[in-house]
């Protein structure tokens, strides 16, 4: 007699249950972080559009900021594009907000006068010099340097003495061309036959060996294998752009005194003057020169005041703008460079970091 068997399949049925159940909520959450995902880059999508026109908003509150000195002489630092109280009926007395709010989120805007520091390509041989010289160059590299940006900088193909062009730079590794057109951006430098990271930003190392054959005994000049310790670095001094003249109102006393005619002491007293009685650049008190012949007042020497005006001006006409813009949880840089040389500046230049 045969005893049927009875399968109890209902612990498999559950088990096959949980195992749906456990698929369709992984695939159910799959889901919803996928279409989280796509609904963020759509919202980003649609975000970079915003932030975009956000930059070029903030570029045009810069363009407005540098119009208000328009019909001063001068520019200087206690003016509201560079961060002072202002002047004139122009004060601070209703402060535009920053960050400044614009459509469904905020820009902050920094304003950078060019010509406080030295436009690298106009800048004539004489000052090229002053610059190396100043900075603590060894001598024998200044003129190698010197004549090496105006090479790179000029548009023709003829070797200055100590320069370099095109057949200098195709033995590197890897080989490059002279550009033979003036720099875009001021890191191209470091592509210039003579300078160094450490003459650039003071962060390379440069040859520092220990070798007993190099070692400076004499005490003459530069170790053979260790650059000197610079005063400034050429990032401090140079910039790419610029009308070609230092304003004296807003350089600072590196800048200042790299001027031919202009010592250490002259630009001491130049600082001394433009700041007023309290001694503070910015302030509502500030003395801008209204012209290169006032350095007499601030007891320049009278005879170098010549020299000094082929070099320098009391108006700034290059700003170079830089543009925070802020939505939701995305940040992005813009940066422009307008040029002010008539009732409305123009924007030269503008790209996104």
């Amino acid at each position: 007699m045969k005893i049927p068997l009875h399968k109890n399949n209902s612990g498999i049925a559950v088990i096959v249950a949980l195992v749906a159940v456990t698929v369709l909520t992984i695939l159910a959450g799959a889901f919803a972080y996928s279409m989280k995902v796509e609904t963020h880059l759509a919202a980003n999508a649609n975000n970079d559009e915003k932030l975009l026109w956000m930059g070029r908003a903030g570029v045009q509150i810069a363009c407005s900021k540098v119009t208000e000195g328009n019909n001063l002489p001068y520019d200087s630092l206690n003016m509201r594009w560079a961060g002072g109280p202002g002047v004139g009926p122009i004060t601070n007395a209703d402060p535009l907000p920053d960050p400044y709010p614009v459509g469904e989120g905020t820009v902050s805007v920094k304003i950078i006068d060019m010509e406080r520091f030295i436009n690298v390509n106009t800048a004539p041989p004489q000052l090229l010099q002053q610059v190396l010289t100043v900075m603590n160059v060894d001598a024998s590299k200044i003129s190698e340097v010197s004549d090496s940006i105006l090479d790179w900088v000029d548009s023709d193909d003829a070797t200055r003495p100590a320069g370099a062009e095109s057949d200098y730079y195709q033995g590197q590794n890897p080989p490059y061309y002279a550009k033979n057109a003036p720099l875009d951006d001021i890191s191209e430098l470091l592509r210039i036959k003579g300078i160094t990271k450490k003459m650039y930003d003071g962060t390379g190392q440069g040859d520092e060996s220990d070798s007993a054959f190099h070692h400076h005994q004499m005490g003459l000049g530069h170790d053979f294998d260790h650059e000197p310790d610079y005063k400034f670095f050429l990032i401090n001094v140079f910039k790419p752009f610029g009308s070609g003249k230092i304003n004296i109102n807003t350089a600072d006393a590196n800048v200042l005194q790299l001027i031919p005619g202009v010592d250490q002491d002259a630009a001491e007293a130049i600082m001394k003057f433009r700041a007023g009685p309290d001694g503070q650049d910015g302030t509502e008190d500030d003395m801008p020169f209204s012209s290169p012949g006032q350095l007499a007042a601030a007891g320049v020497n009278p005879q170098a005041i010549g020299q000094i005006g082929n070099f320098v001006s009391t108006k700034s006409t290059t700003f170079e703008v830089h543009v925070t813009a802020h939505i939701a949880d995305q940040t992005r840089e813009f940066v422009a460079v307008i040029w002010r040389n008539g009732p409305q500046p123009q924007v030269v230049e503008f790209y996104w970091k």
